[in-house]
């Protein structure tokens, strides 16, 4: 399929070191307003995400998110504001080519144009994720994949875009610091259990994922043993 480049517009904004003049100095057609209600909005979801990963760490014997796991499960927040404008032909051109996330997981707030498919577990065949209102989209990324030496799946998607809509998306990923190192928990391998995946400095495969950018679940074989 061939790629169409059209006007998508992204903005990252990270939890842990955003400034309101940084934003204004890079981007300063952006209301005071926009930038409060992107910042209240990421204040409200860490803690949601917080209570996610708890009831997944739980069916991996791991009872809470110490001082001593939170900088490896949420040691960072981002966020994304995607705009995706309408495509007078969409069968040439994706929004997003299909990927998976390179977080433990990701909070996805999407409009109401839909768009986004995840692959389904047999084959090839892709299913579209319709948009609930009042209701977030929640991806397992590739870290929590890595972390629970495979019990748990990173979901493969991608982004179709509208022939006449254009479409908005605020996806707020939750990874681990940079300075951690990513492996199999312990609780994984205390049975004999062989590792899938050796331990990797987290932002060794930060570089690796974003200088490669590869498609499905490529960025995986950084890990593996």
């Amino acid at each position: 399929m061939e790629t169409l480049l059209v006007k998508f517009f992204t903005l990252t904004l990270n939890y842990r070191a955003i400034k309101f003049h940084t934003l204004l100095t890079k981007f300063p057609t952006l209301s005071l307003v926009y930038i409060y209600q992107v910042l209240e909005y990421q204040k409200w979801a860490k803690p949601l995400a917080k209570k996610l990963l708890e009831v997944l760490l739980k069916g991996l014997n791991v009872n809470e998110i110490d001082e001593s796991l939170e900088p490896l499960l949420m040691g960072t927040v981002n966020i994304n504001m995607n705009y995706y404008p309408p495509c007078p032909n969409p069968s040439i051109t994706m929004g997003a080519r299909r990927h998976c996330d390179g977080s433990c997981i990701t909070l996805l707030f999407q409009d109401y144009t839909g768009g986004l498919y995840v692959r389904g577990t047999k084959g090839d065949n892709w299913i579209h994720v319709n948009p609930i209102k009042g209701a977030l989209a929640v991806n397992i990324g590739e870290l929590l994949q890595i972390m629970s030496n495979d019990r748990y799946k990173s979901i493969e998607h991608c982004v179709a875009v509208d022939s006449s809509r254009a479409r908005i998306s605020i996806p707020l990923f939750v990874n681990a610091s940079l300075d951690s190192v990513i492996g199999p928990f312990p609780q994984m391998l205390k049975d004999g259990e062989k590792p899938v995946y050796k331990h990797v400095l987290h932002s060794d495969y930060w570089d690796y994922f974003y200088r490669k950018r590869p498609s499905g679940k490529g960025s995986l074989d950084f890990f593996k043993i």
